[in-house]
């Protein structure tokens, strides 16, 4: 077992209190967007076995069979397949979608016939990998996933009562749905700039108009400023959050063609505990919250909007899948050993939790696969069932990497996130 040291990603979104108040350290007043936990090269974990701090990615590099297990480097590879994040969002995040496996390898290799450098601003894709993702919320969560029914998207353009937008009402109505939400997304980002700002003002005052008028209904209190979350939030009804919820991305983007993208897009507000699964062509952005983050390790983001950055359109229309439906909020299934699994669809990850009580038996963790282990609440205790493998506590906030073949056992009295393999 190995305990892990962990960087601190600073992107303008984090919020200020949250990772440090989980990690129980003094705010620094910047951003505090995400704690990575794994080997990516951007910024991998350290670890010491008693020669000084070493990167996690230099020790599976060094030995990569002896450190994953021969499942995993053969499923994937010698490099650790996942990355595990605390998550903290203050404000959103871009709008994006992530390629599938195939077009992933396709537009990396194409892009390094042409010359794209990995730096440039314009480069699509980072490497050849996918990038399919999990968030449990461990706060109020609160984000968009998936489209929303044709149908469900006019009702709330229409209910805003915006010339701009009318147009857009018609072809929802009135087009097969696949094919009227292609229309009009490629509309919404390929309009004329200034027109599109106007229309996105517009509608960010209805929007504003129709979540107070559903507060005062229903004598809530008012969230502050920009927020969805504050008091009384929960008493309003999922439409008049998601007014909120499209109002506040105006304020933090205004003019922006990804306000109206995020209208077509369904909103969704998880509770402690509750996940979402974001698969390959899946429009998403994340709103406000802490959560813990797993996902492919790879960096292939395609971006809609609510964002400075590079947005092609062409390749992004290639990418997204027109697909409404229900964004499929994933509870955890909990096994005989009393390990609560969220079940996705891909190999690279799995994510579960346990909670710990002292009068439980010790839970024997599966050692096929490396794992990363974090503590989110109370006090998970470690120990390896090696002669000489000692144990480890792990306070909230702490985590420890586990190499494939190791044998442990957790016990406390907290919750333990457990992130491996799924081979």
């Amino acid at each position: 077992m190995d305990r892990l040291t962990n960087t601190v990603r600073p992107y303008a979104w984090g919020s200020t209190t949250a990772i440090p108040e989980f990690l129980g350290a003094a705010p620094t007043g910047e951003p505090q967007a995400e704690l990575w936990m794994g080997a990516h090269p951007g910024a991998p974990s350290h670890v010491d076995r008693g020669s000084g701090a070493q990167p996690l990615s230099a020790l599976i590099e060094a030995d990569p069979e002896g450190e994953l297990g021969p499942d995993a480097v053969a499923a994937f590879g010698p490099r650790l397949p996942f990355l595990l994040k605390l998550l903290a969002a203050a404000s959103p995040l871009s709008l994006q979608v992530h390629p599938d496996l195939g077009q992933a390898r396709e537009g990396f290799a194409d892009e390094e016939s042409r010359g794209v450098p990995l730096e440039a601003g314009h480069r699509n894709y980072k490497d050849s990998q996918h990038k399919p993702e999990l968030i449990c919320a461990l706060t109020p969560f609160e984000g968009l996933c998936g489209f929303r029914a044709a149908a469900e998207a006019a009702d709330l353009l229409a209910a805003l009562d915006v010339d701009g937008l009318k147009p857009y009402v018609d072809v929802l109505r009135a087009s097969p749905e696949s094919d009227a939400l292609r229309e009009v997304l490629t509309a919404v980002l390929t309009a004329d700039r200034e027109e599109m700002s106007r229309t996105v003002a517009e509608a960010a005052r209805a929007a504003k108009h129709l979540s107070a008028g559903a507060r005062r209904e229903t004598g809530a209190t008012v969230p502050a400023e920009g927020s969805t979350t504050g008091a009384g939030a929960y008493e309003l009804d999922a439409e008049a959050r998601a007014y909120a919820a499209y109002a506040s991305l105006a304020d933090h983007y205004p003019g922006d063609p990804g306000v109206i993208a995020a209208m077509l897009l369904n909103h969704v507000r998880l509770q402690p505990g509750e996940a979402l699964y974001l698969g390959a062509g899946v429009p998403h952005a994340y709103l406000e919250g802490l959560g813990v983050e797993i996902m492919a390790n790879s960096d292939n983001v395609l971006r809609c909007g609510l964002t400075p950055k590079h947005v092609d359109v062409p390749e992004l229309l290639r990418i997204v899948r027109f697909e409404p439906g229900d964004p499929g909020v994933l509870r955890p299934d909990t096994g005989a050993d009393g390990e609560q699994r969220y079940e996705v669809p891909t190999r690279e990850f799995r994510l579960s939790r346990y909670a710990l009580a002292p009068a439980a038996a010790p839970r024997r963790l599966d050692d096929r696969t490396p794992q990363i282990l974090l503590c989110t609440h109370g006090r998970a205790v470690l120990r390896s069932a090696e002669a000489d493998g000692g144990e480890l506590t792990l306070e909230r906030g702490q985590s420890a990497y586990v190499k494939a073949g190791e044998q442990v056992e957790a016990s406390g009295d907290g919750t333990l996130f457990r992130a491996t393999v799924a081979v």
